[in-house]
């Protein structure tokens, strides 16, 4: 399969984005899944420890929501698996990547570490 025949899996390494040809149709399917990629590519992957302001508000299954959550992990046999602690109850949640999208660092778990990354994570949100 090529990318002009519908692939509906958007997650393509960019590695693999960069080797391909340029495109003559800018409204051609290829070009939307490319940029579909790129997208997902731009979600980014939280440390264990970070503090996360999620774009938009999460509905659970309990019926409550969540919007700052904290990553973690959780071990279930030989499997680390990743969760987020909902920092309003601190009920672990599981969150699909895409979810993230959008989401903003509050703090970074690597800024406890040292003053000077502490003072850098501290731009960065300004």
């Amino acid at each position: 399969m090529e990318e002009s025949a519908g692939p509906v899996q958007s997650q393509a390494p960019l590695g693999l984005l960069t080797l391909l040809s340029e495109l003559k149709d800018p409204d051609s399917y290829a070009h939307a899944w490319r940029q579909r990629c790129r997208d997902w590519a731009a979600i980014p992957d939280y440390a264990e420890g970070d503090r996360v302001q999620l774009a938009n508000a999460v509905t659970l299954t309990d019926g409550s929501s969540c919007e700052v959550v904290t990553v973690t992990h959780y071990r279930r046999g030989r499997q680390k698996r990743r969760f987020y602690r909902n920092a309003e109850t601190g009920v672990l949640v599981r969150l699909s990547r895409q979810t993230l999208a959008g989401s903003k660092l509050i703090s970074s778990a690597k800024s406890g570490a040292s003053p000077v990354l502490a003072e850098f994570f501290d731009s960065l949100q300004d």
